[in-house]
């Protein structure tokens, strides 16, 4: 009996360190892996308003490329300036308005198995300027056929108004 307790804490700071370095390293314009989203979606979602006077606007879409597709995609999160903002889960939108000037933008899919997960990370910068509505749509894709397909991802830049 000791000596499995002797062995048990012998390997015990191993696997702390073994989970520890098996973290989601992000980008800066992120966030911490460690927030995560509870995401409720909306049917007939209103349109989204104006932004405030002096600030731009971010409409942060999520889109799944079909709609049997929704349960099996994760929820998708987006950071501005280092700091999440808001989530997506399958075909909906958000929005944040936001200072005139550089905004760093980063979209993350929450949840996903940890040898996925550097592969669903995308970042893109924008100048905002007052008045201005901005589109970024995170996108899933699929590359290859015959269900052997790899998941694409990323944070596409939409038209502005």
């Amino acid at each position: 009996m000791k000596a499995k307790l002797f062995l048990f804490l012998l390997c015990a700071p191993l696997v702390s360190g073994v989970c520890a370095s098996a973290k989601t390293v992000l980008p800066d314009s992120c966030g911490s892996d460690s927030v995560k989203f509870d995401v409720k979606t909306q049917k007939d979602q209103p349109p989204p308003v104006p932004p405030a006077d002096g600030k731009a606007q971010i409409v942060f879409v999520g889109t799944v490329p079909y709609e049997s597709a929704l349960a099996r995609f994760p929820v998708v999160r987006f950071g501005v300036n280092g700091t999440w903002v808001g989530a997506n889960k399958g075909n909906s939108y958000f929005t944040l308005d936001v200072a005139p000037g550089a905004q760093n933008l980063c979209v993350s899919a929450q949840g996903v198995m940890q040898g996925m997960a550097k592969d669903l990370v995308d970042m893109q910068s924008l100048n905002a300027e007052a008045g201005k509505v901005y589109y970024f749509e995170a996108r899933f894709g699929m590359m290859g056929g015959g269900g052997g397909g790899v998941v694409t991802f990323g944070l596409t830049p939409l038209n502005e108004n």
